[in-house]
């Protein structure tokens, strides 16, 4: 995941740097200097791992250059629904640490990883670039629907909205959830295996993608359809990291990251279906 996401998006964070400093410094000044202070206030606040600070920072950045717009407001761009992440993910992890410190499931007191952030954060800096949407853009799929910006945002929205659904699915239903049941089986087991979900934990993490598909739908100006494509795929991405997480992360074949990964692709993936129909029906 890092050598496929943070080369590209460190590429991207450079030359879109340069372009914006030469054409539009304040949007260059503003974005750099916003992503450099939310890395450091997550290693302050002991979040993330410096190494993962460091990776935060550069696809914050990306995904802000990429949806940045005139007038320029940095609220106005995918920075809104990046700190709805982190403050979702931030109160989950805290939730009942001392019961998930005796389940064995409490994150790391140093925090994220470079890997744990780039699992949440890498598909939807992949999904928003520049590159991706011009060339989804200039595809024959979505043509009908004339609103490619809408569009492709909707998708990196998914994404991020899918990755804090994931984490207040885990962290609320551990404490909250009472024994879960394996998704393939629905058997009751103990709380912490791979793939086990419980209602109050499933409702948390539906919560938590409506929370960030409704930021990013009002910061990005994508208004109703934004908001309901983007969450129907990070539902989608919920149900989907439990199933993986049953059956190959059981089996030790994907470990934690990778699914978190595959998680916000089909996340993506899903919002990229219903626009593709969308599309083919004329809809807008």
């Amino acid at each position: 995941m890092l050598l496929l996401v943070l080369p590209f998006a460190g590429a991207s964070v450079v030359l879109q740097g340069h372009f914006f400093a030469v054409n539009l410094t304040q949007i260059a000044i503003w974005t750099l200097g916003l992503s450099l202070i939310l890395g450091l206030a997550v290693v302050q606040l002991r979040a993330a791992t410096p190494g993962g600070a460091f990776a935060g920072a550069i696809l914050t950045a990306c995904l802000m250059f990429s949806t940045a717009s005139l007038p320029y407001q940095p609220w106005r761009t995918a920075l809104a629904p990046v700190m709805a992440v982190f403050v979702l993910t931030w109160i989950g992890t805290r939730l009942g640490r001392k019961q998930k410190e005796r389940l064995g499931t409490a994150e790391r007191r140093q925090g994220r990883t470079a890997a744990q952030v780039t699992a949440n954060l890498g598909v939807a800096a992949l999904a928003s670039s520049d590159l991706t949407q011009s060339w989804l853009a200039g595809s024959g799929w979505f043509s009908r629907l004339g609103q490619a910006p809408m569009l492709l945002l909707a998708v990196g929205l998914a994404a991020l909205a899918e990755a804090a659904a994931d984490t207040a699915s885990s962290e609320v239903g551990q404490v909250w959830g009472g024994r879960p049941r394996m998704i393939t089986t629905l058997r009751a087991v103990e709380p912490g295996p791979d793939g086990a979900v419980s209602l109050v934990g499933t409702l948390a993490g539906v919560i938590a993608a409506g929370i960030v598909s409704g930021v990013g739908a009002l910061a990005l100006y994508g208004g109703a359809a934004m908001f309901w494509i983007s969450f129907a795929g990070a539902v989608f991405g919920l149900f989907f990291d439990s199933l993986l997480g049953a059956t190959l992360e059981r089996r030790g074949w994907l470990n934690n990251d990778a699914v978190n990964f595959l998680s916000t692709v089909s996340a993506a993936a899903f919002a990229l279906g219903v626009l593709a129909v969308m599309a083919h029906f004329g809809v807008r």
